[in-house]
């Protein structure tokens, strides 16, 4: 064997084992993938309505910019939830959210201004919108209990409550603990989402 048959010879052995260990391209699961998206979508949720509070109760100019990507993202949600169920399920499901979002606005206004008429209003209004979302989700899908979509969607409410007081109070640990709920919170309302969706649609989240 001569010297330069030697040199690729080793070159070869050397790179084989390399190339061995490299694993074969996979598409991604998904369940997996439906889990990531609807959790992106509910953060998203949470983070954009945090940025609105603390815009909204320091009267800070970026309030409505905050306030119009919190309303492109029910859109987000409902085109995601179109997928499944049809645009006009997905449109509704986007209506919904969008009154949820503008009943919130009312609530933080009242909160701040100490109208505590306007505030009960606001809030029974909230407490409404949040029922018919619980509603229209467990009818949607026999997977999503209604009586446990009303708690997680009350449970949003009082968790975001609690955040707008925080901070209206200047109350900033408070205000950290409250998010901190808030977000635990909404991780877990958007996985029992996504595992409902599973279990209605298993051959189109393969």
């Amino acid at each position: 064997m001569n010297r330069l048959t030697m040199i690729a010879l080793a070159a070869a052995l050397t790179i084989a084992p390399a190339s061995a260990m490299t694993p074969p391209a996979t598409s991604p699961d998904g369940a997996a993938q439906l889990r990531t998206d609807m959790r992106k979508l509910w953060t998203d949720h949470v983070v954009w309505t945090r940025d609105y509070i603390i815009a909204a109760v320091a009267d800070a100019p970026d309030a409505s910019a905050a306030a119009n990507r919190l309303m492109k993202n029910q859109d987000d949600i409902g085109g995601a939830i179109a997928k499944f169920y049809g645009v006009p399920a997905g449109q509704q499901l986007t209506t919904l959210l969008k009154a949820h979002i503008s009943t919130a606005v009312d609530v933080i206004k009242a909160a701040k201004a100490n109208d505590q008429a306007g505030l009960a209003a606001a809030n029974k209004k909230w407490e409404d919108n949040a029922v018919q979302i619980a509603d229209f989700l467990a009818k949607a899908n026999p997977n999503w209990p209604r009586a446990t979509l009303v708690d997680m969607m009350k449970m949003h409410l009082s968790t975001t409550t609690s955040e707008v007081v925080a901070r209206i109070k200047k109350d900033w640990d408070g205000d950290v603990r409250a998010y901190d709920a808030v977000y635990d919170h909404i991780l877990k309302m958007a996985d029992a989402l996504t595992d409902g969706i599973v279990k209605q649609f298993p051959d189109k989240v393969k």
